[in-house]
C-alpha cells in the first residue's frame, strides 16, 4: 500500500480541487490519501463525491497552532468535523486568516511592495487564505522566484520584515478538542527548521504524555539526519512515526506520493479513531 497522509486543496491553500486532487492521488499510484486542508474541512464532500475506485480518503485537517511563541502544525485524523468544540475553535482560527493576510499586504506596501488585497483575494479563491497566497502574490510580482523564496525573514517567514500574527490555538488544547471528536494527532514537520523556529523536544515530550498520536518524520523539509532523529525521539516517546508529501499542488514543488506512511502505522491510526472512518473509493464523478 502506498499511503500519502497530508494533501492540500483549494479548500486551503493547494491548487487542485478537492475533486482534482483526489484523481491526481489515483493517477499517482496511492491507495489511500489524506485531505487535511488548513482549519477546514470544506472540501470533504466534493473529495468524496469524485473518489475513484481503489482510492480511499483520510479525512483530516491541518491546525495551526502555537506554543512558547513558535507556530507550529497538528494534523488531525478522522475526527467528527462536526462536534461543536473542535468546530468553534476551527471557525476561530480561520476568521482570523482575513485581517492577518490584509495585515502582510500593508506590511509589504510599506516595504515598497505594490501587492494589493484584491490581488491575494483572487489568488485564494474560495480557499482559506493564507500566506502562500500571499508568497504567490510575490511570484506575480517578479519580487521572489518561488513560493518558497517568500518565506524568508526578508519576507513572510515567522518573524519575517511582512510577518503578522494570527490566531493560533494552544497545542495541547487541540490535542484535546480532535481526542474528544474523536480524532488523531500528529505533530506535522516538526524539525522543518528553514520555516522559522521549530519546537523543542521537550515541549513534544509533553505533547506524548498529554495525548499526541505521532510526528510526521519523513518530509520534503526534513533531512536523512533529521529524520533518523525524529526516529529516535518518537521510539523514546511510544509515537507514531509518518511520512507525507505535504502536496499543495502547483504551489510547490512536493509531488503526491513523495514520502508514505507504513501501513501498520495507518492500520494503528483508524483503530485509534472513533469520529470518523475512512472512506473508500466507489468511481466518483
Amino acid at each position: 500500500m502506498r499511503i500519502d497522509l497530508h494533501a492540500h486543496s483549494t479548500a486551503s491553500d493547494g491548487t487542485d480541487t478537492p475533486a482534482e486532487l483526489v484523481r491526481n492521488a489515483a493517477a499517482a499510484g496511492l491507495d489511500v490519501v489524506a485531505l487535511t486542508d488548513h482549519d477546514t474541512t470544506r472540501g470533504y464532500a466534493e473529495a468524496i463525491a469524485a473518489l475513484p475506485e481503489g482510492l480511499t480518503l483520510v479525512t483530516g485537517a491541518e491546525l495551526s497552532c502555537r506554543i512558547g511563541g513558535i507556530s507550529m502544525h497538528l494534523l488531525a485524523y478522522l475526527f467528527d468535523p462536526e462536534e461543536p468544540a473542535l468546530l468553534a475553535e476551527r471557525e476561530l482560527v480561520r476568521d482570523d486568516r482575513v485581517p492577518r493576510a490584509q495585515g502582510m499586504v500593508a506590511k509589504l506596501n510599506a516595504l515598497g511592495v505594490p501587492v494589493t488585497w484584491e490581488q491575494v483575494r483572487r489568488i485564494a479563491g474560495e480557499g482559506s487564505v493564507g500566506r502562500p497566497h500571499v508568497a504567490t502574490a510575490l511570484v506575480e510580482l517578479g519580487v521572489v522566484a518561488s513560493v518558497n523564496d517568500a518565506f524568508t525573514q526578508d519576507w513572510l517567514a515567522d518573524g519575517g520584515r511582512a510577518y503578522v500574527e494570527k490566531h493560533e490555538t494552544d497545542p495541547f488544547e487541540a490535542i484535546r478538542l480532535v481526542k474528544a471528536a474523536g480524532g488523531v494527532t500528529v505533530f506535522a514537520h516538526p524539525a522543518a527548521a528553514k520555516r522559522g523556529r521549530t519546537v523543542p523536544e521537550s515541549a513534544i515530550a509533553e505533547m506524548a504524555t498529554a495525548g499526541l498520536d505521532g510526528i510526521e518524520v519523513d518530509h520534503m523539509d526534513h533531512d536523512e539526519d533529521t529524520r533518523a532523529r525524529l526516529r529516535g525521539l518518537a521510539k523514546d516517546l511510544g509515537l507514531l512515526t509518518t511520512g507525507s508529501s505535504d502536496y499543495h499542488g502547483s504551489r510547490k514543488t512536493c509531488v503526491l506520493g513523495e514520502y508514505v506512511t507504513d501501513p501498520e502505522v495507518y492500520g494503528e491510526i483508524t483503530r485509534r479513531a472513533t469520529g470518523a472512518f475512512p472512506v473508500p473509493g466507489t468511481g466518483g464523478a
